[in-house]
């Protein structure tokens, strides 16, 4: 029984359709090569699939109907949740990606079914989308030069990830437990980075405190959580100890008296 239903609600959804494109001038029939309906006006042919929900299988059938036209449409019952709902705006989001149209079906308690076209059919713009998130980009791009090695398995759930903000701040807490209360003028010498004066203000984790104006230390919470890092601790302190040795090496040449030729 529920096969024989499935199949006539996606053909209630025929008629308005129908009568939507006859109404455009164009020619309609149903069932062509498979094809749920087509419509044609001189040399422009349009494709509609129908289907009780979108699907995985809807859009390919919809895809491979592009090998035939340009104009090519997704027929649906109108969804019960809400249509701007991130879902939603998803879902409308591949379906431009795919270039496809979309077509929604109401069906009131009385009267007759309703459509509205929810999507047109039409190219998408790669460069343009891409232009539009730059700047999510470079928070991508961003995010991975501050990290430090892979520390996150990719499709983790629900679990705690290292990020470039966390590594800064054990980076910070390994400074200050090498060398004792530092200002955030010394830290950015020692290599910390430009970001080091919020990191410290907010204390996010905990792991720092002001011993007086300007001046931070690491808190035993600190010790204690950022222990966990060995391998990061060792890192932020040979990194210290190059810079260090580094900024030696230019004061005593500075501190050298100019040969006289």
């Amino acid at each position: 029984m529920e096969p024989k239903a499935e199949k006539k609600y996606e053909a209630d959804m025929y008629e308005p359709i129908r009568n939507y494109f006859v109404a455009q001038g164009y020619e309609v029939f149903g069932e062509v090569k498979h094809c749920d309906l087509t419509a044609i006006k001189g040399e422009e042919l349009i494709i509609v699939e129908f289907k009780r929900n979108l699907s995985v299988e809807l859009l390919i059938q919809a895809t491979k109907r592009q090998r035939y036209t340009d104009f090519v449409y997704m027929a649906i019952p109108k969804p019960k949740y809400k249509l701007f709902s991130k879902k939603w705006q998803d879902i409308c989001y591949l379906v431009r990606r795919l270039e496809l149209g979309l077509i929604l079906v109401s069906f009131p308690k009385r009267g007759p079914a309703v459509m509205e076209v929810n999507i047109s059919p039409g190219p998408f713009d790669r460069v343009k989308s891409k232009q539009f998130n730059q700047k999510k980009r470079n928070r991508i791009i961003e995010e991975m030069r501050g990290r430090y090695g892979d520390y996150n398995v990719g499709g983790s759930y629900q679990t705690k990830l290292m990020t470039a903000y966390k590594q800064s701040c054990i980076q910070i807490a390994t400074l200050l437990q090498q060398y004792g209360p530092l200002s955030p003028k010394l830290l950015k010498r020692k290599g910390a980075g430009e970001k080091t004066s919020s990191i410290l203000i907010q204390n996010h984790y905990g792991w720092f405190t002001r011993v007086q104006r300007g001046l931070y230390a690491i808190t035993p919470t600190g010790e204690r959580e950022i222990a966990e890092y060995p391998e990061l601790i060792a890192y932020y302190r040979e990194q210290a100890e190059e810079i260090h040795s580094t900024l030696t090496l230019d004061a005593e040449k500075q501190r050298q008296p100019a040969v006289k030729e």
